[in-house]
C-alpha cells in the first residue's frame, strides 16, 4: 500500500499541472478564480480571485465542496496569510433577480478580479471563461479539483459565503441559514412555506414563492 504522504504528495503535484505548464511560458502570477452559491435560494453569490506564490500546495487543499466545514476553516487562513493576492466579489440577491445567475456569477467574478491588488497576467477559472477581459485564460472543467489555484479560490469564496450566511442567520433566525447556508433544503423550504420569503431570497429562483 502506497503511503498516505505520498499519495497526497502525488495529487498534489499533479493539482500543479496547469500552474507548472503556465510557468514555464513565463506566466509568472497565475491566478485561478471560483464561485461559490450559484444553487442556494437566498443570499448572494460569492467569487474569489487567488495568486499563489510559486510551490504553495498544502496538504487537503481540493475542491471546497469535497472538504468538511472544518476542513475549509482550517485552510482558509492559510490560504489568506500565504496567498500572493486575493480579491473577493459579492453580488448580492437582488441584482441576480434582476440579471440572472449566470451573468451575476460573470460579475462577482470581475468583481473579485477587479479587487486584486495586483494584477494577474494568467487567469484559471472553474468552468468558465470571462467576457470583457483581456487577461488570458483557460476555463477547465472541474477545475477546482483539478488546479491548486483553484482549489483555493474555492476554499476563499466559500468559506466567505458561509460567514456572510451565519452573519444573516443572526438577522432572520425563524429560516435557520446557520445549518443549510440558503440551499433548497427540505428545512429551508418548510420555513419558506411557514413564514414565507424575505429580503435576501432570490424570488426568481423556483421554490422561493409559493
Amino acid at each position: 500500500m502506497v503511503p498516505l504522504k505520498t499519495e497526497e504528495s502525488h495529487r498534489l503535484f499533479e493539482m500543479t499541472l496547469f500552474e507548472r505548464m503556465l510557468s514555464s511560458y513565463g506566466y509568472r502570477l497565475i491566478c485561478g478564480i471560483d464561485e461559490a452559491g450559484r444553487g442556494p435560494l437566498a443570499g448572494p453569490v460569492v467569487a474569489a480571485a487567488v495568486i499563489l506564490p510559486s510551490g504553495f500546495p498544502v496538504s487537503g487543499i481540493r475542491d471546497s465542496k469535497l472538504l468538511t466545514e472544518k476542513q475549509r476553516e482550517v485552510l482558509y487562513p492559510k490560504i489568506m496569510q500565504e496567498a500572493i493576492a486575493i480579491g473577493v466579489g459579492i453580488i448580492d440577491n437582488v441584482i441576480i433577480d434582476e440579471i440572472n445567475i449566470l451573468q451575476a456569477t460573470y460579475l462577482a467574478m470581475q468583481s473579485s478580479l477587479q479587487n486584486l491588488p495586483i494584477p494577474p497576467d494568467y487567469l484559471l477559472i472553474d468552468a468558465l471563461t470571462l467576457p470583457h477581459t483581456t487577461v488570458p485564460q483557460k476555463g477547465i472543467i472541474r477545475g477546482d479539483n483539478l488546479s491548486v489555484t483553484i482549489a483555493a479560490a474555492s476554499i476563499i469564496a466559500k468559506v466567505t459565503r458561509d460567514h456572510l450566511m451565519e452573519e444573516l442567520h443572526r438577522e432572520f433566525p425563524e429560516y435557520n441559514f446557520i445549518s443549510h447556508k440558503g440551499y433548497g433544503t427540505e428545512e429551508h423550504l418548510r420555513n419558506l412555506r411557514a413564514y414565507g420569503p424575505c429580503r435576501i431570497h432570490r424570488r426568481t429562483f423556483r421554490g422561493v414563492l409559493a
